[in-house]
């Protein structure tokens, strides 16, 4: 215990901020005037700080065998200086791509445990979301283009560019997968006048879409459908796709297949969005220290994450061709700690609405993990272990004369011009 605590105090020394480890038998560590200050219970938390598993001590803290006191700003800055070393691993051997593979096989073996993991997360509950969301529920990156912007603005500023990039028309069809609660999808049809259709797997969304639809009058011209996208068939085809924050769901094994039923749905020369989180490292599928573990155990079970490259290797075997690819990662760790700054100003009110789904002690538990979550995401945006990139594809139409300039194939006019406001 003594060589435990000397590695601890030896931990405390140099971090960015003071903190303070109050240990099982109550005697503290550390600076009196800590900005943070953990609380442990037993000794096998101490073990796991010391040996840098930020992951692990998330999973103590979400369990309640650690305490935690002080902003969570001020606990990921120490946070990402516990760790050892860098999370993002290369490991290419075969041991670990088979491993890799068989995991991603189990946690994505049918369409009915897709469902069920994308409603553990996303059914948690509206108000819950409501509390610390935008007045849209946009739960994506936000874009913020004026750096002066609030959170809605920049949301609003997302959607735009994201229309924008499609170059969608009125009258055109319009396909959203993952519509979420459905601000894409409402502000395409009321701003560019888009036949739009939006699919989700979760019940709660699925029900608040609806419901705008009618408070809106866009019955008819909107629709929302609780639907898996392998489902879906559309023999007219869609002028234009949007998948936001959706594909980091479907799994290393099933992204062939994602990518292949975007292009039946795409008519020829339409164009689509492709909007989601990747990995800051070529060949891993989430973090290392077992802040990937942490996610998927308590967040987003099944999540998997693509580098990049694999990404748009995957969408050129499809038979789309990528056009534009624009990086977004600083906006996303800045739009997670707009929400976990909104999360922190209201957490009594957060606890009383997850009690009313469920027992106190697991509100509890919930409301723990997605403190960690927003804030540890927000801190692995800002290092840059993690990334989001938009990709905007076409499905090629094979005729040269289709387009501005010769050979383009596509309504895609091949410069940025008009993505950008005058």
């Amino acid at each position: 215990m003594e060589l435990l605590e000397r590695k601890i105090s030896a931990q405390l020394e140099p971090l960015p901020v003071p903190v303070a480890v109050t240990l099982p038998g109550g005697r503290r560590l550390g600076t009196a005037n800590a900005a943070v200050t953990l609380g442990f219970r037993d000794w096998s938390g101490l073990a796991v700080m010391a040996a840098g598993q930020i992951g692990k001590m998330a999973e103590e803290i979400v369990e309640g065998r650690i305490e935690v006191h002080g902003r969570m700003r001020d606990l990921m800055a120490a946070a990402a200086s516990l760790l050892p070393g860098s999370p993002v691993g290369s490991d290419t051997g075969w041991w670990t791509n088979m491993v890799r593979h068989a995991k991603s096989l189990a946690a994505h073996s049918s369409p009915q445990k897709d469902a069920q993991q994308i409603q553990f997360h996303y059914d948690v509950s509206d108000d819950f979301y409501a509390l610390w969301l935008d007045p849209r529920r946009v739960y994506s990156c936000a874009y913020y283009r004026d750096t002066g912007m609030s959170l809605a603005q920049a949301q609003e500023a997302k959607l735009d560019h994201i229309c924008r990039k499609l170059l969608l028309r009125s009258g055109e069809r319009f396909l959203d997968i993952g519509a979420g609660w459905g601000g894409l999808l409402m502000w395409a049809a009321e701003h560019y006048g888009v036949d739009a259709t939006g699919i989700t797997l979760s019940k709660n969304q699925h029900a608040h879409v609806n419901r705008l639809i009618e408070e809106k009058g866009l019955k008819g011209r909107v629709r929302m459908e609780l639907r898996d996208y392998r489902e879906l068939t559309d023999e007219r085809g869609f002028d234009k796709i949007a998948s936001v924050g959706m594909f980091e769901h479907v799994g290393r094994v099933n992204m062939p297949v994602y990518f292949s039923q975007i292009g039946r749905l795409l008519r020829p020369g339409g164009l689509v969005m492709n909007h989601g989180i990747t990995s800051g490292g070529v060949y891993t599928n989430q973090l290392g220290a077992g802040m990937g573990d942490f996610i998927d155990k308590y967040i987003f079970p099944g999540g998997e994450l693509l580098h990049v490259s694999h990404v748009l290797r995957e969408l050129s075997i499809a038979g789309l061709e990528m056009l534009d690819t624009e990086n977004l990662r600083p906006h996303y760790a800045r739009t997670l700690w707009a929400w976990s700054d909104a999360l922190e100003q209201r957490l009594d009110e957060a606890q009383q609405v997850l009690e009313g789904t469920g027992s106190a002690r697991d509100a509890g538990k919930v409301l723990r993990a997605y403190r960690l979550y927003l804030s540890g995401c927000a801190m692995c945006f800002e290092q840059g272990w993690i990334s989001l990139h938009q990709v905007l594809a076409a499905r090629p139409d094979g005729r040269p004369e289709t387009g501005t300039l010769k050979g383009a194939q596509s309504t895609y006019p091949f410069n940025r011009e008009y993505m950008y406001p005058r």
